[in-house]
């Protein structure tokens, strides 16, 4: 029996699995390259599930994320210069306590002249509210392209795309999610993405751990501004029932940041996610003082990161001046 060579991507899964001693988290370079390969199509599925399972077990370091994230990016053939866009927002987690109310500090910039794009997937985890599924709620359609994302940028200041409609094969590797029983390096990644190249992205993440790792990456990848902050649920929402690090870079500077709670107690949970309520909130239909508290918050940390106010108590100011001046859907 003739010996069969080993195959080129075994490299990386030896790396990452030789045991306590001998195994080793990935350079940036590794990382790109194994990646770069993951997204070509040539590794074999038993491989790429080693692959993310080992990367899960031990978690992503700040160099595996930054060469996963430039190999994603590399294989878009996005120009840069496409169009100029203010805010990238990230929005994989999907809600399951509260309605995703951060779409409506989305809607409040986008109509005060604030270029958003958002991108997205949804359905890979059970019983969570997913952005793309709201989005009629709020007379909204989800582009289907970024040639459409552009158009709708242009036209109304927000966009919303499905990675699905990007990167395919991120897409999927996303929804291994119910077959692997565990998020992987995936669900990390693409909220680091940044595929319009925005001048500033904002990132909501679930496990407090995680908010370093994305702050160090987008050190590495050079991204002039960029905030983490744990949001509700995962998204990037701002409870404002509790005190909420954001953790920045803003010119190769890493900055902590606290923003207190804007409540002295927590509310309770409501019983019933009705996703019309968006609208009814939007309209004056109806009053929810924790969701109005959501949207201001949020929308505050966001004004400030991408310097329409220098203070915390600026940025709330302008934020509450948006809400209660706010149009018509």
């Amino acid at each position: 029996m003739i010996p069969q060579a080993e195959h080129p991507f075994a490299e990386f899964v030896k790396i990452l699995g030789k045991g306590k001693k001998g195994s080793r988290p990935l350079t940036q370079d590794e990382a790109y390259r194994a990646m770069s390969m993951i997204l070509a199509d040539q590794v074999e599925p038993i491989q790429l599930g080693a692959f993310l399972m080992l990367m899960r077990v031990k978690e992503e370091t700040p160099e595996e994320l930054a060469g996963f994230v430039q190999a994603a990016r590399d294989s878009f053939n996005i120009a840069a210069d496409t169009i100029q866009v203010d805010l990238d927002w990230s929005s994989y987690a999907g809600k399951r306590r509260h309605l995703p109310w951060f779409l409506l500090s989305t809607l409040l910039m986008a109509e005060n002249g604030i270029r958003i794009f958002m991108h997205g997937a949804g359905g890979h985890t059970e019983g969570r509210i997913y952005t793309h599924n709201v989005l009629k709620y709020l007379n909204l359609q989800a582009a289907t392209s970024i040639e459409e994302s552009i158009k709708q940028i242009e036209q109304n200041n927000f966009s919303y795309l499905s990675l699905e409609h990007f990167c395919p094969k991120l897409y999927e590797m996303i929804n291994l999610r119910p077959l692997m029983g565990l998020r992987s390096p995936v669900h990390t990644l693409v909220r680091l993405l940044n595929p319009l190249s925005a001048s500033h992205a904002i990132q909501g993440i679930f496990h407090p751990s995680y908010r370093q790792v994305h702050q160090k990456a987008a050190l590495l990848l050079n991204q002039p501004s960029i905030a983490v902050l744990k949001g509700e649920g995962g998204e990037t929402e701002r409870n404002p029932d509790m005190d909420c690090l954001v953790q920045s870079v803003k010119n190769n500077e890493l900055i902590d940041e606290q923003w207190p709670a804007l409540f002295p107690r927590r509310h309770v949970k409501s019983e019933n996610l009705d996703p019309q309520q968006l609208a009814q909130l939007w309209q004056g239909e109806m009053t929810d003082e924790f969701a109005e508290a959501t949207i201001i918050g949020t929308t505050a940390i966001a004004l400030k990161l991408i310097g329409k106010a220098v203070t915390q108590d600026q940025a709330h100011e302008l934020a509450t001046q948006y809400w209660l001046t706010r149009s018509s859907l």
